[in-house]
């Protein structure tokens, strides 16, 4: 939910003892909050829900269109995209949420836009170049200067300081952990991110890389999808890694990416996490990723060129049924009625525990889920005295991922209310029990989980709170465990159906990131067209 590769390494082998640390204490503001506004937010899941019972009315409207998206998250925006810029516009998009965008979307107070999900996007490898085009079209890219160095807005990136972890009772730059590290640790330390510096470059005799974005790009040699049927937690055993800050800190990054820790996630996905990404593309912003107090909205917002007047929001496809052209039945949950449509190919940009709902032959348990917890806090302005918030703000040892600081990059002197976003993933076995777990949570069970684990930084943080906003997402992402990404039931789950129904989503990627949403929506709208 926070994709994407966060911590800075550029010169860590040469400075790993070194980092500037800051004091935790707060400053005290002396009147304690009488009362804070509790409210829950999420994903419609009760509307969801009911493709289990199929209750819906009798057909009052039909609909002809050559080509039907169903399903407004980033695959379905890009395959709208392809579809506009190769000069194809007879299509619709149908979205059951009352907005576009999926995982990445937002809120807004009267203080501050927030995420309500994915919240920043890393830079592409330069292979990547269908992003890069986006990215100029969004003029995050701005061209190049007289070196050939990509020119990017930096108001739309990070500034300092970016990022820091609360270590031993006090806060260090960045959030590989430094102060007083055993000599053990350090060389651990070293030789993990060497090894990952190799697998960077690493490529087979067709020359692919064994780690690419998208994953499709990736080898499939036999050594490489041997790293993709094991767990993490095994090769780094495997490999004599056993520091408690070394595996601290990649539990918290598979959990961070992927929502499920190294006890879960395979080794080529744990691998991938540090080696996928090439920083090959600039080496003015290597270490700076892109990102908005809205979150990932802000890219949503650069689509709707692509949809307006060609999307309708709060429809449930239900039903689909294949003759010489596909006639899909969808719920309007606004007008409370059913409506058909009829179009030559229908591409399902939806995961598959909702296509498994729509077609009998799909099956969607091998497919794991994570369900996340984000806890929009708006905080009274003395919070943190003369303590600088990073924007990613990291407590090791949580069972949380930390928090963004909303504000970042707002460039006037902030003097009111600050607005921080916590995320937690629930990293387990047993996802199905932990959504139940979540979707069942009242407003004081999460508001003592989430207190529990910003105490441990912030043990005053309660005497400033003025509102807590919990947003739940029961289906928040696709876990990369060992099988799923070169298994065999993720290449099915591809495959069209008498080349009339098509499929793309991030799940079919195996690793829930913008890239890999893009890619999947592009290539299936090339299938179609």
């Amino acid at each position: 939910m926070k994709s994407g590769e966060k911590f800075s390494r550029k010169d860590f082998l040469k400075t790993i003892a070194l980092g500037s640390l800051m004091l935790p204490f707060l400053h005290y503001c002396g009147k304690k909050v009488k009362s804070m506004l509790l409210f829950i937010t999420g994903t419609n899941h009760i509307l969801g829900h009911r493709l289990w019972a199929k209750d819906f009315p009798q057909v009052s409207e039909v609909i002809h269109k050559k080509y039907l998206i169903v399903g407004g998250g980033i695959s379905g925006l890009s395959a709208c995209r392809y579809f506009s810029q190769h000069n194809e516009g007879d299509y619709l998009l149908l979205e059951m949420e009352n907005h576009l965008g999926g995982n990445s979307s937002n809120g807004q107070n009267k203080f501050s836009k927030f995420p309500l999900g994915a919240h920043y996007l890393p830079l592409p490898n330069k292979e990547n170049v269908e992003v890069i085009d986006f990215l100029k079209e969004c003029k995050i890219y701005l061209g190049d200067d007289k070196n050939g160095e990509p020119v990017l807005d930096e108001y739309q990136m990070t500034f300092p300081q970016q990022e820091r972890l609360f270590f031993k009772n006090s806060w260090q730059n960045d959030i590989v952990p430094q102060k007083g590290i055993s000599s053990t640790t350090q060389n651990e330390l070293n030789r993990f991110f060497t090894a990952m510096e190799d697998f960077k470059k690493k490529k087979d005799n067709q020359e692919k890389y064994w780690f690419a974005i998208p994953v499709h790009d990736s080898s499939k040699d036999d050594e490489v999808v041997r790293l993709e049927k094991i767990l993490f937690k095994d090769w780094l055993k495997e490999n004599k890694y056993e520091s408690e800050e070394l595996l601290w800190l990649l539990d918290y990054s598979c959990r961070d990416d992927y929502g499920l820790g190294i006890d879960y996630v395979s080794a080529w996905a744990g691998i991938h996490y540090f080696a996928g990404r090439k920083n090959n593309w600039s080496r003015t912003y290597k270490d700076q990723v892109c990102t908005w107090p809205e979150g990932n909205a802000r890219l949503v917002n650069h689509f709707s060129k692509y949809t307006k007047e060609k999307s309708l929001s709060g429809h449930l496809v239900f039903d689909v049924t294949i003759n010489d052209k596909a006639e899909v039945l969808c719920f309007d949950n606004i007008q409370k009625r059913t409506k058909k449509i009829i179009a030559e190919k229908v591409l399902f940009a939806v995961p598959q525990f909702v296509n498994e709902r729509i077609f009998k032959h799909k099956k969607a348990e091998s497919f794991n889920y994570v369900p996340w917890l984000l806890t929009t806090i708006t905080l009274k302005n003395e919070f943190g005295g003369d303590e600088e918030l990073a924007w990613d703000n990291v407590i090791y040892g949580s069972s949380g991922l930390g928090y963004i600081y909303d504000q970042h990059q707002n460039i006037n002197q902030i003097t009111g209310e600050k607005v921080i976003t916590y995320y937690k993933s629930f990293s387990t076995d047993h996802c199905r029990k932990a959504r139940k777990e979540l979707y069942a949570m009242k407003e004081d069970k999460m508001k003592a989980l989430v207190l529990e684990d910003l105490k441990k930084a912030h043990p005053l943080i309660e005497d400033f709170i003025l509102e807590m906003q919990f947003h739940k997402i029961g289906h928040a992402m696709i876990a990369p465990v060992p099988n799923q990404i070169f298994g065999e039931k993720a290449k099915v789950a591809k495959e069209p159906v008498d080349e009339k129904i098509f499929f793309a989503h991030s799940d079919l990627s195996g690793i829930s990131i913008f890239e890999e949403a893009f890619y999947q929506g592009i290539r299936a709208a090339e299938q179609m067209l």
